[in-house]
């Protein structure tokens, strides 16, 4: 479904204007990959080792999600942050 070129001669000037938009599109691809590697460095900068938990280990369990489980024992300012360690 798509146009064929009869004459490639003809059509120089949208040769040539194919030709650019691809030029382009190559700078713009590197541009990104650049922005990309540049944006992945200052993110991973300040993130940390992954601890590992095991079975047994003491942790806090965060209310952030238990709004609705929550909801009864206090008003939304005064509820604790988090939950006994388990």
């Amino acid at each position: 479904m798509g146009f064929k070129i009869k004459r490639k001669g003809k059509y120089k000037e949208a040769e040539k204007f194919i030709k650019r938009m691809r030029n382009i599109q190559e700078e713009v691809k590197a541009v990104l990959q650049k922005a990309q590697e540049d944006m992945k460095w200052y993110t991973d900068r300040e993130r940390g080792e992954v601890k590992e938990y095991r079975v047994g280990n003491l942790v806090l369990l965060s209310t952030k999600d238990l709004k609705y489980q929550m909801a009864r024992r206090y008003t939304e300012k005064f509820r604790e942050c988090f939950v006994e360690p388990y």
